[in-house]
């Protein structure tokens, strides 16, 4: 099945008014940022995100955050988004903060078909008592708190209750992908896109090598195409626009030195 689409407009086209996203991508590494773009040029709204961020430096989700788009994040890292921040503190911004590998695995067992699962991780703190602001009311004061979940004893330890996620669409990027929707992830686009890709009942890939079925190695294959309904081939220039959060460079040695 050739599940290749024309552009990034034509595969977000029927994503709905208040929809439910799992966005892979790690900081700014590998994330699909120009399906994302297309979410945005369609003007819909009211969107509930699952991610492991909400972009950065203008750049990815940070594009639907900064015109209101979002109306609620799931997610592990809020970092150095000034305005993921200020929207969540001014009650604007309904924000489920998990623990990161808690929020890796829900996407995995949600695509796996596991509703849910039990692990160590959060017990004894709010993430297992309830108590987490999930929206604030603009006043310092919390409008909305998480529940408490249930936690069990197994073997003299302590697990709490997750359930797996699911959402109504996936957006993810891939290195490359074939028209079967078989893909493959460079490096630590790895991270999250694997399993937001599974966790979307509809996942569109956007691929910055697009090639015919049978020129990838299937031992290679990081994500079966059984996970992908819809892929969208980057253009070169769009392959080739990656930002650097943090620019790091070494200080050149001095003439004459030792190691000069």
């Amino acid at each position: 099945m050739d599940k290749v689409v024309a552009t990034a407009l034509d595969a977000v086209s029927d994503v709905p008014e208040g929809a439910s996203l799992a966005v892979g991508g790690f900081g700014l590494s590998g994330v699909p940022t120009v399906l994302i773009q297309a979410l945005f040029e369609r003007g819909v709204s009211g969107l509930s995100v699952v991610s492991n961020n909400c972009g950065a430096m203008e750049s990815g989700l940070a594009v639907l955050l900064a015109a209101s788009r979002i109306g609620r994040v799931t997610g592990s890292y809020i970092g150095a988004n000034k305005e993921f921040a200020r929207q969540y503190l001014a009650g604007e911004l309904e924000v489920e903060l998990i623990p990161q590998g808690t929020l890796a695995e829900r996407l995995r067992a949600g695509g796996a078909g596991i509703p849910a699962f039990y692990t160590p991780a959060g017990v004894g703190t709010q993430v297992a008592d309830g108590g987490l602001p999930w929206r604030y009311d603009g006043s310092g004061g919390v409008a909305l708190a998480s529940p408490p979940k249930e936690v069990r004893d197994f073997d003299g330890t302590e697990y709490v209750l997750e359930r797996g996620i699911r959402t109504d669409f996936a957006l993810v990027r891939a290195a490359k992908g074939d028209r079967h929707g078989n893909l493959v992830f460079n490096k630590s686009t790895r991270n999250f896109n694997p399993l937001a890709a599974m966790a979307g009942r509809v996942t569109i890939a956007e691929v910055e090598e697009l090639v015919e079925p049978g020129a990838i190695d299937p031992d290679a294959v990081h994500l079966p195409g059984i996970f992908v309904q819809r892929v969208v081939a980057l253009t070169p220039e769009q392959a080739a626009d990656k930002k650097i959060e943090q620019r790091t460079v070494s200080v050149p040695a001095a003439r004459g030195s030792v190691n000069g």
